[in-house]
C-alpha cells in the first residue's frame, strides 16, 4: 500500500443529505464533472462530493521517478506477469474512502466514470459497509478480450501534445482526443471544448501523473473475480458509441456484478454530453433513491 496524501475536493449540498461520491477517470480533474450534473444531484436532495484523484489536479503527486514505461507494463500484462506500479487502483479506492472518513461520512453512493468506475467498482467490493449503491459509468472489469479500444482511440490515447509545456498545444491535443472518443450523436462543438479543455489545463496538468494512474490500471488485471463479490445495488451505464471502451466492456461489467442493472445509451461515447445530463442525473438519482430503500443483500447474492 503507498502512503496516504493529500486529496483536493468539493463538497456541494446540504452535508446532511445523504452523500454521492464522485469518482473521475484517467488523468481527469474534479472539475470533469459537469456543475449541471453535480447540482442536478444536489436539487435531488443528496450532498455531491467530488475530488482530484492522486496524481492529478490540484491532489498530491505519486512518487517522481523514472518515466512510466507503459509499453512495457503492457507487455507484461498481456504475459500476466506482474506489473510494477507506485500505487494500484485499491490505493486510490482507499483516498476515496480517507476522504469519507475525513469528512464523517459513513456511508456513500459511489458513482464512477471509466478508470473511476474501476475504483468504485474496488471501494464496493473491499469496503461493502460503506457503500449505498454503485453507479459504473463507461468502465470494464479489465476483462481484455472486450476492452480494446478502437485503433482511432487508442493512438489518440497514446500519443502526446506536440509541445507538452505549451498549455495551447495541449489543449489542441485535447480537443482532438475528445473529438475522436466523445459522444457522436451529442458533439461539442470546439469552442466549448477548447472553453472546457482549457480551464482544465490551466488549473493543473500532469502527463506524468496521468502515465502513473495507467499503469495502476494495467497492473489490476481482470477484476471479474471481484465483482463478482460486490453486494451494493449497482447500475452499470455505457454508451452504445464508445470507441474507448467499447459497449461489450459495459456489458460484461453488467455480468460480472450480480444482480446489476445495465443501461447502454445510443449515441453516447467516452463522455459526459450536456445533452444527456438531465438523463443521467435522473437514472442515477432514481438508482440511489431505490438502492436507500431497499434492503441490502450479502455480497456475492444476487439481489431479487
Amino acid at each position: 500500500m503507498s502512503q496516504p496524501m493529500h486529496i483536493e475536493y468539493e463538497s456541494l449540498g446540504d452535508p446532511a443529505h445523504p452523500a454521492i461520491v464522485l469518482i473521475m477517470g484517467l488523468g481527469m480533474q474534479l472539475t470533469g464533472w459537469p456543475d449541471d450534473f453535480c447540482y442536478g444531484l444536489v436539487a435531488r436532495g443528496y450532498r455531491v462530493l467530488r475530488f482530484d484523484n492522486r496524481d492529478c489536479g490540484l491532489s498530491g503527486r505519486g512518487p517522481r521517478g523514472k518515466r512510466a514505461n507503459l509499453v512495457l507494463a503492457m507487455a507484461a500484462a498481456a504475459l500476466r506477469l506482474p506489473v510494477r506500479t507506485p500505487y494500484t487502483l485499491e490505493d486510490m479506492a482507499g483516498d476515496a474512502l480517507g476522504l469519507m472518513d475525513r469528512l464523517g461520512i459513513e456511508r456513500a453512493h459511489i458513482v464512477g466514470v471509466s478508470m473511476g468506475g474501476m475504483i468504485a467498482q474496488v471501494l464496493a467490493a473491499r469496503f461493502p459497509g460503506r457503500v449505498l449503491s454503485l453507479t459504473s459509468i463507461m468502465s470494464s472489469s479489465g476483462n481484455r478480450r472486450v476492452s480494446r479500444p478502437s485503433k482511432q482511440a487508442r493512438k489518440v490515447l497514446l500519443s502526446r501534445p506536440a509541445d507538452p509545456k505549451d498549455p495551447e498545444s495541449v489543449i489542441d491535443y485535447m480537443v482532438e482526443m475528445f473529438g475522436v472518443i466523445g459522444s457522436p450523436a451529442y458533439p461539442s462543438s470546439t469552442e466549448e471544448l477548447r472553453q472546457r479543455l482549457g480551464h482544465s489545463v490551466r488549473r493543473a496538468y500532469e502527463p506524468a501523473g496521468t502515465a502513473r494512474q495507467l499503469l495502476a490500471v494495467i497492473a489490476s488485471g481482470d477484476r471479474r473475480k471481484l465483482l463478482r463479490t460486490i453486494g451494493a445495488p449497482t447500475l452499470v451505464i455505457h454508451g452504445a458509441c464508445d470507441p474507448l471502451v467499447p459497449p461489450a466492456a459495459g456489458r460484461d461489467t453488467a455480468a460480472q456484478i450480480p444482480g446489476a442493472t445495465l443501461l447502454v445509451i445510443e449515441g453516447m461515447g467516452h463522455d459526459l454530453p450536456a445533452a444527456l445530463l438531465p438523463r443521467l442525473v435522473q437514472v442515477i438519482a432514481d438508482h440511489c433513491d431505490r438502492s436507500a430503500a431497499a434492503p441490502r443483500a450479502p455480497a456475492g447474492q444476487a439481489r431479487s
